[in-house]
């Protein structure tokens, strides 16, 4: 017998034994849902405003010159014809060159407007934010046909636990589900415990875990359904199943190759 075929079938099969033994995905996302069967969507999804939030209000309307003293980045003087005259300043910038402009959540939840002075914003949403500048604009007489357009720069959130892509996450917007967080971390690992995946929310001075079955339809009706800022998402580890399929396999393995190894060596000795 030729030693180097030997050779190279016994390293066939050696990664053979390696690739059977590793761990595989096995579970299935959803498991309870019917094909073709219509899930309505329960609730109606509004993001929260918290401390430490970034946010875009602009002010906009018929007369130009009226909204400029309350959009940040211009400022303005008043003409010798009483008309107003605009002055573009310059952003701010991050490192990266990306414009961080924007009203600042402090830790007592209130932003500092222009003209209207300190607002209480926290707990709000995008809606109830732009309806309250609305009103104190119309009601304290500087415009009296206001649009006003809000908007989250800073939308994050964090994954932590058995995924792939263990992380802080940004994205633009306001709208991201529990699913497509756990696809940006990249999927589930198979050590991951599927009715265990928490959602720890901030309520005020306050935090809250819910947790999710994955292999439920129920997880569409969940509050942390879709996830608010500042959200973790944390994925329990099935450690001891896990522990004991490691060892499982790894006991199989060192028997197959002990007796690929003993093979191997009365080959070489009888071909000798």
């Amino acid at each position: 017998m030729n030693i180097r075929k030997v050779l190279q079938f016994v390293s066939l099969v050696t990664i053979l034994v390696m690739t059977s033994c590793a761990s595989r995905k096995d579970f299935i996302y959803l498991q309870d849902m019917d094909e073709l069967h219509e899930y309505p969507v329960i609730q109606k999804y509004e993001a929260i405003i918290h401390r430490d939030d970034k946010l875009s209000i602009t002010v906009n309307s018929k007369n130009p010159e009226l909204a400029l003293p309350f959009n940040m980045g211009s400022s303005y003087t008043i003409g010798a014809d009483g008309n107003i005259i605009s002055t573009p300043t310059a952003q701010p910038t991050s490192g990266s060159g990306k414009d961080v402009a924007g009203y600042l959540v402090d830790v007592a939840g209130d932003i500092d407007f222009p003209v209207l002075g300190k607002l209480h914003v926290e707990g709000m949403t995008r809606a109830q934010l732009t309806t309250l500048i609305k009103n104190r604009l119309v009601e304290e007489g500087h415009i009296a046909d206001p649009i006003v357009t809000v908007n989250f720069l800073n939308f994050k959130f964090s994954v932590l636990g058995e995924v792939n892509g263990v992380g802080t996450y940004e994205i633009t917007g306001d709208r991201i589900t529990l699913l497509e967080a756990i696809a940006m971390a990249g999927d589930l690992r198979p050590t991951a415990r599927l009715d265990r995946i928490g959602v720890i929310r901030e309520y005020g001075n306050k935090r809250r875990i819910l947790f999710h079955d994955i292999r439920s339809k129920d997880i569409f009706t969940s509050p942390c359904y879709y996830l608010q800022q500042n959200d973790i998402v944390y994925v329990e580890p099935t450690r001891q199943k896990a522990d004991e399929r490691d060892q499982r396999n790894m006991s199989r393995m060192q028997m197959i190759l002990s007796f690929i190894t003993s093979l191997t060596s009365i080959i070489l000795i009888a071909t000798n």
